[in-house]
C-alpha cells in the first residue's frame, strides 16, 4: 500500500454487498463501457493492454456512476447543487433529470462551452461563477446551506465512491488475469472507488494512482496522512484539484500501491497515441493514466487495464492538445536557418530538405530582424518527423551541410 502519516484510521469504504447493491441500482441507467484488449497501444509499450473507456459512458465520463448512486437515495422534488468544470456537472444533471430533482451547477467562468451547453441540455440551471472548481465548490456548499438544498460534492462522499468503485468491480470481471491497473487521481474519488473495489475482490492485483505534476496533491497529503493542498497548473481540467478529501485520501492510502505523476507533455502524447491507434477522443484527465504506461511505469507481470474516465474535451482544446502531443512525441520540427542574402540560397535549402524526403508544413522568410546580420536571411521551416531521434537526424545532416540550424522549441 502506499505509505502515509494515516494512522489507525478505518476507511468508510464499498463493501461487496454496498457495490453489489450499486451495480444493481446503476444497471438500467448507465451505458456498458466493456474493456477491450488494444493491440496498438499493447504494442508501444510491449506488454497486454487493456482499455477501459468510460469515456463512452452517458455524459462523457464515469461521473454518472458516483452522482447516481448518491442521488439515488434523495427525495424526488429535492434541489440539488453542485460544482465541477463540466464533468461531474453533467452527472449531476443528469441524474436530477432522471429522478425528479431541480439541480443547480456552479461553473468555472472559463469553463468549456461544449460542457457548460450540455450540462444546460440535461436540465441544470449553471451558474458561471469563480475562476477554479475549488471556487466553485465553496459557492455551491454556501447555496446549499442558504436554500436547504442537498450539495452533490464531486468526490468527497461514501455514496460518490461507491459509484465510482462499480468501474473497479468490472474490471476484475472483464480482464482475464489482469495484474495491473492505472487509474487517475484528481479529487481522488474515482481512483478510491477503482482501488477498493480491485483490493476486494482481487486483492493481489496492482493498483497505481497517476496525478498531474502540476496537480499532484495526493502526494503531499499521503505523505502528510491529511488533505495538502496545491495550486493546481495542468492541462488536465477533471483533475485540477487543490486537494483530496479525507475520505479519498485514506481510502487511496489503503488500498492504492503507488501514486506517480506525470507531466502535461506526457499527457498530450498519450491523447495522440489514442487518437491515432485506439480511434479513442478522450480528454486530458481521461488520458492521464495511460500517460504513465508510456512513460515507463514499473508493473507486475500480465494484464494492464487502463482507466479513460471522460472525453468531454472542447474540439478548439483537442486542436492544441493534438497540436502540442505532436510537438513532444518529435512529430514536427521548427527550425530556424540562417543563410546568405543571395540568389539560389533559398532554393539549396528546399533542395536539401526535398533530398532528406521531409514533408514541409509551414515556410517563413524574413530578410530583416534585430537577430539577423548584415546580408544574411532567415528561413523558418516546419516540417514532418517521425521522431525525436529523426529530428536529431535532420538537424545533424544540415548542420553537415553548412547550414547554421537552430531548433525553435
Amino acid at each position: 500500500m502506499v505509505e502515509s502519516a494515516v494512522d489507525g484510521r478505518v476507511p468508510a469504504g464499498p463493501t461487496p454487498g454496498s457495490i453489489a447493491e450499486a451495480r444493481r441500482v446503476l444497471a438500467p441507467v448507465i451505458r456498458a463501457t466493456p474493456s477491450y484488449m488494444s493491440q496498438g497501444v499493447g504494442h508501444r509499450v510491449d506488454r497486454e493492454v487493456w482499455l477501459k473507456p468510460e469515456f463512452r459512458q452517458r455524459t462523457g465520463s464515469f461521473k454518472i456512476r458516483g452522482a447516481f448512486v448518491m442521488q439515488s437515495k434523495l427525495s424526488t422534488g429535492l434541489d440539488v447543487v453542485a460544482a465541477s468544470a463540466g464533468n461531474h456537472a453533467q452527472g449531476v444533471a443528469l441524474a436530477a433529470a432522471m429522478l425528479g430533482q431541480r439541480a443547480t451547477i456552479y461553473m468555472p467562468t472559463n469553463a468549456s462551452l461544449p460542457k457548460v451547453q450540455a450540462t444546460r441540455a440535461y436540465g441544470a440551471a449553471v451558474v458561471l461563477d469563480g475562476d477554479t472548481v475549488d471556487e466553485c465548490i465553496t459557492t455551491a456548499r454556501w447555496h446549499a446551506e442558504r436554500d436547504g438544498a442537498v450539495f452533490v460534492p464531486p468526490f468527497d462522499h461514501p455514496d460518490i465512491v461507491l459509484g465510482q468503485s462499480t468501474i473497479g468491480a468490472e474490471l476484475v470481471e472483464e480482464v482475464p488475469g489482469l495484474a495491473n491497473v492505472l487509474v487517475a487521481v484528481g479529487g481522488g474519488g474515482l481512483c478510491a472507488g477503482v482501488a477498493a473495489a480491485v483490493r476486494l475482490a482481487s486483492p493481489s492485483v496492482r493498483v497505481i494512482g497517476v496525478a498531474a505534476e502540476g496537480a499532484a496533491s495526493i502526494v503531499g497529503s499521503l505523505a502528510a496522512g491529511r488533505p495538502v493542498e496545491v495550486e493546481p497548473r495542468t492541462l488536465a481540467d477533471g483533475i485540477a484539484l487543490r486537494a483530496p478529501s479525507q475520505l479519498t485520501l485514506d481510502l487511496i492510502a489503503e488500498n492504492v500501491d503507488e501514486i506517480i505523476t506525470v507531466p502535461d507533455e506526457q499527457i498530450s502524447t498519450a491523447m495522440l497515441l489514442l487518437v491515432e491507434r485506439a480511434k479513442a477522443v478522450v480528454e486530458p484527465a481521461g488520458a492521464t493514466a495511460l500517460a504513465a504506461l508510456l512513460d515507463g511505469v514499473e508493473l507486475a507481470p500480465g494484464p494492464t487495464a487502463v482507466v479513460l474516465g471522460g472525453g468531454n474535451v472542447d474540439p478548439l482544446l483537442l486542436t492544441k492538445l493534438i497540436e502540442h502531443g505532436l510537438g513532444a512525441a518529435g512529430r514536427f520540427l521548427v527550425m530556424r536557418v540562417v543563410m546568405p542574402d543571395r540568389p539560389g540560397s533559398l532554393s539549396g535549402l528546399t533542395e536539401e530538405v526535398a533530398r532528406l524526403r521531409l514533408n514541409v508544413l509551414d515556410v517563413e522568410h524574413h530578410r530583416s530582424g534585430h537577430r539577423l546580420p548584415v546580408g544574411a536571411v532567415e528561413v523558418q521551416l516546419t516540417v514532418e518527423t517521425r521522431d525525436h531521434d529523426h529530428r536529431a537526424e535532420v538537424l545533424g545532416a544540415l548542420g553537415a551541410e553548412g547550414y547554421e540550424v537552430q531548433l525553435v522549441e
